[in-house]
């Protein structure tokens, strides 16, 4: 949550508002766009994060599976962009293993996003009224 808040208030507005064209860069599955492109792309990454900063603030369910998902495929760009950097096997490894990781936390974090608030809400109706039909009498 606190790396989607960095991402969405600091990060990408500096990045789209005050970094140069000339020198900006985003990685979509690891390939580099740089300049235009990477303004462009940009915009959906921020999108992504406040999404993200959003959903895990409510631990919303919808984010499971996409919260994996999303970090599954930054482990794979993350190996591939460095895979395709010269004499960087190592490094493309060893930037794949800690996304791959987080990427297995967050599948196997299923219930800590999925809530049955329809059950919920039932069993609170059963339990504040003391019996099904929400009454309160018998």
């Amino acid at each position: 949550m606190l790396f989607c808040i960095f991402m969405t208030f600091l990060y990408v507005p500096w990045d789209l508002l005050i970094k140069p064209v000339e020198v900006d860069q985003e990685v979509w599955f690891g390939i580099m766009f740089t300049g235009w492109a990477a303004k462009w792309t940009a915009i959906p990454h921020w999108l992504v994060y406040a999404a993200g900063a959003y959903g895990f603030w409510k631990m919303s369910g919808w984010m499971w599976p996409w919260a994996a998902v999303y970090t599954g495929q930054v482990a794979i760009g993350m190996a591939v962009w460095a895979w395709l950097q010269p004499g960087s096997v190592l490094i493309a490894v060893g930037s794949f293993i800690p996304f791959a990781i987080l990427t297995w936390a967050l599948w196997n974090a299923r219930p800590l996003f999925i809530h049955d608030d329809i059950h919920d809400d039932i069993h609170d109706d059963i339990h504040d009224n003391g019996n099904e039909n929400g009454t309160g009498s018998d």
